[in-house]
């Protein structure tokens, strides 16, 4: 019985920890922008070990489902660059989102199917029709919160494989875009101004991924054309 909730302990209380010491507040762009010179000198003195803390934490991120998902991307690209940013952020949320993936298969899986809620039971229908095509679209556009995105394929029966690739690959385009973003905040430091994410998503960056995820749906659209086909 121990070995059974020990698991729930360990993560419940890596998330009062989270909130109770307000670990929060250090992922946030004032944070960022007050130990910004600390950590810009810690990263070119140490730039391997500086890559592989910041894919830790990003990983605890996204494994506890704790919030700071966005600005762990943003200062990605602001301390390694945009591309080296995306890529060290793709790596992290893919591992940390197969992390929480594996836990939802344990005894863990209640108590996380609760915290989902029943939009899984909306999702259910999408990956019965297609699978790769459903779980690529629901990372490249975010309908759904990240989190929900992560536990509801272990409930759904999702193959593990399919899961980690249509993560990896589905995430990289707004990853990129966030990162870029971040590789451009030491000239917002600089002026002073006032940082939003939410004026990075422009139109039309949210019409380039919503592009990305109708090209998604094809083989989709395609299936039920050939369905009819062959009933006709």
């Amino acid at each position: 019985m121990f070995k059974r909730v020990l698991p729930i302990i360990i993560i419940l209380s890596a998330i009062a920890a989270f909130f109770f010491f307000d670990l929060g507040h250090y992922l946030s762009f004032d944070a960022l922008a007050e130990h910004r010179q600390m950590l810009t000198a810690q990263v070119e003195a140490h730039a391997v070990l500086a890559s592989l803390i910041y894919m830790m934490i990003y990983i605890a991120v996204v494994a506890l489902s704790l919030p700071g998902g966005l600005m762990m991307t943003l200062t990605g690209g602001f301390l390694f660059g945009a591309v080296w940013g995306a890529i060290l952020a793709v790596t992290g949320a893919t591992l940390g989102a197969t992390i929480l993936f594996l836990i939802a298969k344990t005894s863990l899986g209640d108590f996380l199917l609760a915290k989902a809620g029943d939009t899984i039971k909306k999702l259910q229908a999408g990956f019965e029709e297609d699978v790769w095509s459903y779980m690529f679209i629901l990372r490249v556009v975010p309908i759904f919160p990240f989190f929900l995105v992560n536990l509801a394929p272990a409930f759904l029966g999702v193959p593990l494989r399919v899961y980690i690739v249509a993560t990896f690959f589905g995430i990289i385009p707004g990853t990129f875009v966030y990162a870029l973003a971040g590789s451009g905040l030491g000239q917002v430091f600089d002026q002073g101004d006032t940082f939003s994410a939410a004026n990075i998503m422009t139109p039309s960056m949210i019409g380039a991924l919503v592009g990305l995820g109708v090209l998604a749906l094809v083989p989709v659209v395609y299936k039920k054309w050939q369905q009819k086909e062959v009933k006709a």
